[in-house]
């Protein structure tokens, strides 16, 4: 799994995306305050409970044991459980530093999106008070999860999107494609584009973990492994 998450980060990023919803409902993405005698780690001023800690680790390891084939370590799925959520306070203090913000219409369209929440393919707000209710939250305690998620995406797309491709990368990606030639020219535009974005997208996904990196050696980060 650690070598996944360095070979392959938009994979593990994917499968935290999947998870992302759950972990909100079940109480296990963000936590409901920031009780630090109760921490299994702290970033800067934020930490994260033993109580989330828990939640997450058993929702990705219902999702390994149901979804990935082969044998998978309890301790590698703690490990990896961990780092993500400390990940994620790593970027809400990026998005406070950048002055992000999260407003009511981007929490809105956020919300009304979640398929849970949606009856014959539109948002249903006696649906969304049900679930709710069903998992002891409150519209404020959920929202409030789901704006900081907004926010440290708003982070990520912000780091993310000041990447470009130079005009050396994107001779060096036509001319690769120029040594596999296809008689078809439609074609050939195509595959060119998808080259271009697969290099593009590496060097994004490149940029956001040197970023992240980055936060590590300015934000004080502290583990309680024993807690696990």
């Amino acid at each position: 799994m650690r070598d996944a998450s360095h070979n392959y980060p938009w994979l593990l990023k994917s499968i935290m995306g999947i998870l992302a919803i759950a972990f909100v409902i079940t109480m296990g993405w963000w936590g409901f305050g920031e009780q630090a005698g109760n921490a299994v780690a702290t970033v800067g001023d934020l930490s994260v409970t033993r109580e989330e800690f828990r939640r997450a680790y058993e929702n990705m390891y219902r999702f390994y044991k149901d979804k990935a084939s082969g044998e998978f370590k309890d301790e590698s799925i703690k490990q990896f459980v961990i780092e993500q959520l400390v990940d994620n306070r790593l970027w809400l203090i990026a998005a406070k530093d950048m002055g992000i913000t999260v407003s009511d219409g981007d929490l809105r369209d956020m919300i009304i999106q979640i398929p849970e929440f949606q009856k014959n393919g539109a948002f249903d707000p006696e649906t969304y008070q049900r679930l709710l209710a069903a998992n002891h939250l409150t519209p404020k305690v959920f929202e409030e999860a789901q704006a900081k998620e907004i926010l440290g995406n708003k982070a990520r797309m912000f780091v993310r999107d000041a990447v470009a491709l130079t005009p050396s990368e994107i001779a060096e990606g036509q001319t690769l494609m120029t040594r596999q030639p296809d008689a078809d020219p439609a074609k050939a535009t195509a595959a060119k584009d998808r080259v271009l974005q697969d290099m593009l997208f590496q060097k994004q996904q490149r940029a956001l973990m040197a970023y992240q990196e980055s936060l590590k050696l300015k934000v004080p980060v502290k583990i309680h492994r024993e807690l696990l």
